[in-house]
């Protein structure tokens, strides 16, 4: 038979079949309903058995339209068997079950029954469970607290619900815990709509059909909004109300956190919610927390901790530092049983529902104890951050988002050493990472924490004064990071002494800040200096010896010593290969620079082969915009120019140029040496005008940061007036 068709046909029910049958359902149907046929279509299969009473329970989060398939349902039914009776009971408090059961009894024409009368439900129970009242379907809409159904004093118990095999019974809940006490298997998960139904949705809500046309807006909004049926309906009665734009809402919605959960907190008119009951997406899930912190204290707790990190990939041990594994698979199954959080297949991480993370925040916040959780977070953080180092990059780098999402919620409040020693390792992972902005952001706060703390020179302020320097050059300020470098160098000598191991850090930042500003001699001299220190307090093969190697054989390259450089280079690589693996940022580092070495003797092939795999491995370890990948690219691209593959080294010369400016920005010293060989291979390939005006703009660019006289500059002018000549003279040679 059709749809809600073979248990309800056929039928002995409480009234005439010329009339139609009790109903109780307080919501007119929905017009704005889109269709959830898949799951309308299971509750008809569950509840079409008419052989046996039938329990269904649909489950899903708050505001994922559990509600409204119910009563869609309720609607089909009566739609098509005017002679079932249809009762509703909210199951948001005893006082409104009591209400309800006393419509029920009314409907029913149970004599001296209302709403003061002692044992209603179990009145009505056993005339709804008596063969004669035929065929009937009871909603119990909100059923979410478990231990409601487990308290006899108030009569709330399941043993209190009519049962008879002309009946069913069908539950809307957001607890899977809840659904599975009600109505064993029979479970109808509800979960966010598809892109396509989130549309309908929003059509259908919004006054103004035509904003829908601007698609971008439209797949950006829904996606912000998770999809989520109360969210949608809710933006589009806050962008009706106040006709603007999705793009417009957009916006608002991003400004601020703030002003994110002002406009997630509206309340809205919408006929199919309770008139007591606050129908925001802010505001909805405030039960669920509130019941969850009265039957799950350590629920709550990781909820709460939840809130102060990032949503996504949340580790498990950052939760559960000092519980044992069973209280918290049983606290975490509380808030998975809520639709509140996912596991991760396969995987100790978790993410929480995006919009439950900000509600959560709200919570909070209202209580006044954001603040103290998000302290509480710092800890279990700083207690579960290592220090970053290579070795252990798979378990710190998943742990940036997380921190910093707690540092800027800490930003405004005075920072405490907790917070500062939080902030340190953040910056060296940051810094790592290649993310210079951030790490300078973290290290000047940190350095000037320091100074006011310990005092100027102490070593560990003196210590982050010199990392600061080393971003600085990695930013391309190189007179910055000289002056701060030069200060901090000879405060180290005084403070901790010539042959310390942070005096020698500073030692090689400043060569490198003399290999950066082409000052060869100055380089050689100290590097040579600096390389002596380290090679008897560490040894000729230790990993830090080896990196100042690295500088020699770039003196030594610059200079014009390439096989100098070439032997160095092959050293330090069989080294880092034996030492730390192939894979080893380091190792990579050395792998291109022996590739730079093949590709200035002419030694393509060898060249290519080398450069492919340390970009490869550089893109899977540390990333695509890694400066170190972007460099490793960019040599690969001017192999390929060389070896005349114009095409594929347009590419990735492109690609180079791209992520400079979007990781570095467009006047950093590597952006600008990006864009000259992207020039060269335009012009080999024909397209001289765009490679003119390319190189002039580079040309004006390294004049205004780096000045005239530097080496790039001065080899890029005399390239310009070169192609400048050629040009001349091709036109004096066309034909007139």
């Amino acid at each position: 038979m059709t749809l809600v068709g073979r248990r309800f046909a056929n039928a002995n029910f409480l009234t005439a079949s010329s009339t139609k049958a009790p109903w109780t359902v307080p919501f007119r149907r929905n017009p704005l309903f889109v269709s959830r046929s898949a799951e309308i279509a299971k509750l008809d299969d569950i509840l079409s058995n008419d052989s046996a009473f039938s329990q269904v329970a649909i489950e899903g989060l708050g505001g994922v339209g559990k509600t409204q398939i119910a009563l869609e349902y309720a609607h089909i039914l009566r739609e098509r068997h005017p002679d079932c009776a249809i009762f509703w009971i909210p199951v948001t408090s005893v006082e409104s079950m009591l209400e309800a059961y006393s419509q029920i009894a009314k409907e029913l024409q149970i004599p001296n029954v209302g709403i003061e009368t002692k044992n209603i439900q179990n009145i009505v129970q056993h005339r709804l469970s008596q063969e004669s009242s035929g065929r009937w379907l009871l909603v119990l809409d909100n059923a979410d607290d478990i231990s409601f159904w487990a308290d006899k004093t108030k009569g709330t118990t399941t043993s209190n619900l009519p049962n008879s095999k002309h009946g069913s019974i069908l539950f809307t809940t957001r607890s899977h815990k809840t659904a599975i006490r009600l109505a064993g298997r029979n479970i109808v998960t509800v979960k966010a709509m598809n892109s396509a139904l989130a549309k309908n949705l929003l059509g259908n809500t919004l006054i103004d059909r035509s904003l829908l046309t601007d698609e971008r807006a439209t797949a950006d909004l829904l996606q912000k909004l998770t999809y989520l049926p109360l969210a949608i309906v809710q933006a589009a009665a806050f962008i009706n109300k106040n006709q603007m734009t999705l793009s417009e809402y957009i916006s608002l919605h991003e400004s601020t956190e703030e002003s994110t959960i002002d406009i997630l907190s509206q309340n809205f008119e919408d006929e199919g919610r309770y008139e007591d009951g606050k129908n925001s997406v802010a505001t909805t899930w405030l039960i669920s927390f509130q019941q969850i912190r009265a039957s799950d204290p350590l629920a709550a707790e990781y909820l709460s901790l939840m809130a102060c990190v990032d949503s996504k990939n949340v580790p498990q041990k950052f939760l559960s530092l000092t519980q044992s594994a069973t209280k918290t698979s049983d606290a975490l199954g509380t808030l998975k049983a809520f639709s509140f959080i996912t596991n991760h297949e396969n995987s100790q991480h978790l993410d929480i529902h995006r919009l439950v993370h900000l509600a959560t925040r709200n919570w909070l916040q209202m209580q006044g104890t954001l603040l103290e959780w998000t302290n509480k977070a710092l800890s279990h953080m700083n207690m579960l951050f290592p220090f970053p180092r290579e070795e252990n990059r798979h378990m710190w780098r998943p742990l940036l988002p997380h921190a910093r999402h707690i540092i800027e919620s800490l930003a405004p409040s005075t920072p405490t050493r907790a917070a500062i020693y939080l902030l340190h390792i953040f910056g060296y992972g940051v810094l790592q990472d290649g993310r210079y902005r951030e790490a300078r952001r973290a290290f000047s706060t940190v350095t000037d924490f320091y100074k006011t703390s310990l005092g100027i020179e102490h070593p560990v302020t003196l210590s982050t004064q010199a990392t600061l320097a080393q971003i600085y050059l990695r930013q391309g300020e190189w007179s910055k990071a000289e002056s701060l470098d030069m200060q901090t160098l000879d405060s180290l000598k005084k403070v901790v002494g010539f042959e310390s191991m942070v005096t020698l850090t500073s030692m090689t930042a400043q060569v490198s800040i003399y290999c950066a500003q082409e000052r060869w001699t100055e380089a050689e001299k100290l590097e040579l200096q600096t390389l002596k220190f380290y090679e008897r307090a560490l040894g000729t093969k230790h990993p830090q010896t080896l990196m100042n190697k690295s500088y020699l054989a770039l003196i030594y390259r610059e200079k014009g010593k390439w096989n100098q450089s070439r032997k160095l280079n092959l050293q330090i690589l069989k080294c880092h290969r034996t030492a730390l693996g192939t894979e080893h940022p380091l190792t990579l580092i050395s792998t291109r620079n022996l590739a730079d070495d093949y590709r200035y003797l002419g030694l393509l092939r060898k060249a290519e082969a080398l450069q492919t795999q340390a970009t490869e491995t550089s893109k899977r370890i540390l990333g695509a915009e890694h400066p170190d990948t972007i460099r490793a690219t960019g040599s690969l691209a001017s192999i390929y120019r060389e070896r005349g593959r114009l095409k594929d080294a347009e590419k990735l010369h492109m690609q180079v140029l791209e992520n400079y400016r979007k990781t570095l920005g467009a006047e950093h010293p590597s952006t600008l040496w990006a864009m000259a060989p992207l020039a060269d291979t335009w012009r080999r390939m024909g397209r001289y005008t765009e490679a003119t005006e390319l190189l002039e703009k580079c040309l004006h660019l390294e004049t205004k940061v780096l000045g005239a006289d530097y080496s790039g500059t001065s080899e890029d002018s005399r390239t310009l007036r070169r192609w400048h000549m050629h040009q001349q003279v091709m036109s004096g040679c066309t034909p007139s």
